[in-house]
């Protein structure tokens, strides 16, 4: 089940238990549609994907001393381009 989902459509959903399904602030029990849920795109997905793709600081800091301004923003437009927003 895709809590991320659930949260962002139902915003009264406090608690998900993947076994009984989702709850409010008093326990009562959220009908939720999965066809939406499933359907649902996390907005800034993009991020998460860039930051694994990026050189770590250090590899970064490398680069500018070693290839200098325009080898450090080649590399980091390409991860860019390859997950844009």
């Amino acid at each position: 089940m895709n809590h991320k989902a659930i949260y962002a459509l139902y915003p009264q959903v406090v608690t998900v238990d993947d076994g009984t399904g989702a709850f409010d602030k008093d326990g009562n029990k959220v009908t939720i549609d999965m066809t939406a849920v499933n359907a649902w795109v996390y907005p800034n997905a993009y991020k998460d994907k860039r930051a694994k793709a990026y050189p770590s600081i250090a590899d970064q800091l490398d680069l500018l001393y070693h290839g200098g301004m325009d080898t450090w923003k080649a590399v980091i437009t390409a991860v860019k381009e390859e997950f844009p927003k």
